[in-house]
């Protein structure tokens, strides 16, 4: 029974998420639209759980949702930054960089958490991995000290990242 019903709704709970968000960008709770969001909810996950990969060894969902409020702050904040950068800095001073930030991630849902996170931080892009997983390239709209970014990259993001999948 309990394999059928794997085979149905391969992830109960991102079958809720989309189910749910499904009625929130709808702005519409009616039976129609929860019974549309749920086969959406069943359908996205079966249809594309063929390339996901295996799940994680392990993932602490306590540590996530902190890591997840740390984000959503420092986006708050970089936007503040990004918006004073555009507004008072002029084109021909702003000082871009490329930074290698190396990974002691493995995993690759971790890894593909932590770019998220940095592209998703204004001012900041990731653009590369490298071939065997060990850093990525990263892309800074304004900075004066490369490395700091790094150091901050890696204490802020990573190290968190390594307690949430350890």
């Amino acid at each position: 029974m309990a394999r059928a019903f794997h085979w149905l709704i391969p992830h109960p709970l991102l079958t809720l998420i989309l189910t749910i968000v499904w009625m929130l960008l709808q702005n519409d709770i009616s039976g129609g639209m929860v019974v549309f969001g749920f086969i959406l909810g069943v359908i996205i996950p079966w249809g594309t759980s063929v390339w996901w990969p295996d799940t994680p060894n392990s993932f602490s969902v306590g540590k996530m949702m902190i890591y997840s409020i740390i984000v959503i702050w420092d986006i708050i904040v970089a936007n503040i930054e990004v918006a004073w950068i555009v507004l008072t800095v002029p084109t021909a001073k702003l000082k871009p960089a490329w930074i290698i930030v190396p990974l002691r991630l493995r995993e690759p849902e971790a890894i593909t958490l932590l770019a998220g996170t940095i592209t998703l931080t204004p001012g900041t892009v990731s653009t590369d991995l490298s071939d065997q997983g060990h850093s990525l390239l990263v892309h800074v709209l304004h900075t004066d000290d490369p490395d700091a970014v790094r150091d901050d990259i890696i204490n802020r993001y990573e190290a968190r990242l390594l307690e949430i999948f350890a």
